[in-house]
């Protein structure tokens, strides 16, 4: 029994140890489908300003992967 909750207990510390990177994915991803979905939007309602919108798009998306990069190295060094 001793063996079992040890074991168990191991396993529950590595999946609380990674939840806040699968947060961040999850959250990230969702974000830069939303300033997809708005960069389209905006370039349908004003097809003139697609290289700013394209520029600027790219440039939140970048921001919006990068919270991917702070989770996964807190995450290294907290181990």
């Amino acid at each position: 029994m001793t063996t079992e909750l040890m074991i168990l207990a191991e396993a529950a510390s590595a999946i609380r140890g990674n939840l806040h990177v699968a947060f961040a994915a999850v959250g990230s991803a969702i974000g830069v489908g939303i300033i997809g979905a708005k960069a389209c939007e905006a370039v349908g309602r004003n097809p003139g300003a697609a290289t700013p919108i394209l520029v600027q798009s790219i440039l939140a998306m970048a921001l919006a992967e990068g919270v991917i990069f702070f989770s996964i190295f807190l995450a290294n060094n907290s181990q």
